[in-house]
């Protein structure tokens, strides 16, 4: 094994889970989207929320599909890039993966078919039932994975004999100290991309004509959605932090920049970290300002990169992806409440910004996914180089494959995502531009 095929085979298992991770956030923050729309449709009877409902469903349903389909290559390839993974956790990761696999099977088997065709055949009310129904599944199905990432993240709960996890208390497994703050994260980020989907295509369509009750509405949801959603992530992120010093010490001085045990640390807003000097370069920092989430030992010192040298996830990257979520989320944030502060007294109607503005949410349509993709990178690659924090390697779980065949399959996987993802967005676009056609109810049904 060559550092090259540990590199290429952390970089394709990145890169299909991110994709797989783009369409999971939409599903996830639509579910729950379709279902405010359902419940403002039956509670007040306005056409326009049922109009919104008709409209999004679509996207929903184009998500779902988009998101099962790319499973299969992050399960497939849990097999053939890391072949040794599932010998060591599989007492833990078995019985996790089978409850998404199974969550996922009874929802889209029971419920979704019947959400997405049946809406003709039932009452409002059953219908309405099916959406809150589709969209527990879709949460739960999303918990599973989340609750063994963050058992790797600090594996509690088990115990390792013969290099091999048992489980000593499924309690302690479920409930370990990052799940909460890691589906916290998937939440948010989930709420945040829908929000700036909403918003990104109310402003596109409020530049194509004046926007009927129905997109104003959808509008108004993105908007007090990101508004909200931002200020939760700060939440989330402060609580992750804190929990990332005390499990991981090395992803927390790498967050940091923190090269050097002991000394003052000063808080990074922008820096070069050099691995090879074992310092930063160009830095932009608030002198003394930086030891709040990072981890001490025994003595109360900081537990800077040097005390975990050889065994430190990649520095740069680790710094930087951290960075990328923050200023992300802080651009979202800075948009979301300056455009209520514009509308606030125009009804949140999109049309009476200036045409800069409504390219400028245009632009950021997609920005969820910017956030989801750096919050990926930071919990993956920060842990690295282990699999399961402190005691399995990637080093020990990797195949043997040659490089040149993993970068072949990368290139392969990468050409075959570039085209889904390009029919997603020509999909998008096209029911951006004519709409959808109205569902027609039998006669005789409610």
């Amino acid at each position: 094994m060559t550092n090259l095929t540990l590199w290429f085979s952390q970089t394709q298992f990145f890169l299909s889970l991110g994709f797989f991770s783009l369409f999971l956030v939409i599903e996830l923050g639509l579910a729950w989207v379709l279902l405010f729309f359902k419940l403002g449709a039956f509670l007040t009877e306005r056409p326009g929320w049922t109009a919104a409902y008709r409209f999004w469903v679509r996207v929903f349903a184009l998500a779902v599909v988009l998101t099962l389909a790319s499973s299969m290559p992050v399960l497939i390839q849990v097999g053939s890039l890391w072949p040794a993974l599932m010998d060591k956790i599989g007492d833990v990761a078995g019985p996790l993966l089978a409850g998404a696999i199974l969550t996922t099977f009874i929802f889209k088997s029971c419920f979704l078919g019947a959400m997405l065709f049946g809406q003709r055949y039932v009452s409002e009310r059953i219908h309405t039932i099916l959406v809150f129904m589709v969209a527990v599944g879709v949460t739960l199905a999303a918990l599973w994975p989340i609750i063994l990432q963050g058992w790797m993240q600090a594996p509690v709960g088990a115990f390792l004999l013969e290099g091999q996890y048992q489980v000593s208390d499924w309690h302690e497994v479920v409930l370990n100290p990052f799940v909460g703050w890691l589906f916290g994260l998937l939440v948010i980020i989930a709420a945040l991309t829908v929000a700036f989907l909403l918003m990104g295509v109310g402003a596109r369509q409020a530049i194509a004509h004046p926007l009927d009750d129905s997109e104003r509405l959808v509008f108004r949801t993105g908007l007090f959605t990101a508004m909200g959603g931002v200020l939760l992530l700060a939440a989330v992120v402060a609580g992750y932090g804190q929990q990332v010093a005390h499990y991981q010490p090395a992803k927390a001085a790498a967050t940091a920049g923190y090269w050097h045990s002991g000394t003052q640390p000063d808080l990074l807003l922008a820096a070069w970290p050099d691995e090879a000097k074992g310092d930063n370069r160009a830095q932009l920092a608030w002198r003394h300002a930086g030891g709040r989430w990072l981890a001490r030992d025994d003595k109360g010192e900081l537990i800077g990169l040097d005390h975990v040298a050889g065994m430190a996830p990649p520095v740069a990257l680790t710094f930087w992806s951290f960075r990328l979520l923050l200023a992300t989320a802080l651009l979202m944030g800075v948009f979301a409440w300056l455009v209520f502060f514009r509308l606030r007294k125009k009804q949140f109607d999109p049309g009476v910004l200036s045409s800069g503005w409504r390219r400028c949410l245009i632009g950021m349509t997609f920005s969820g996914w910017v956030l989801g993709l750096a919050g990926l990178c930071h919990v993956l690659f920060g842990l690295s180089p282990y699999a399961v924090n402190g005691t399995i390697t990637l080093a020990e779980i990797v195949g043997d494959t040659e490089p040149n065949v993993l970068l072949g399959g990368m290139a392969a996987y990468a050409l075959v995502y570039a085209v889904l993802l390009a029919g997603f967005l020509q999909l998008l676009h096209h029911i951006v531009r004519y709409g959808v056609v109205p569902i027609a109810r039998r006669r005789g049904r409610a």
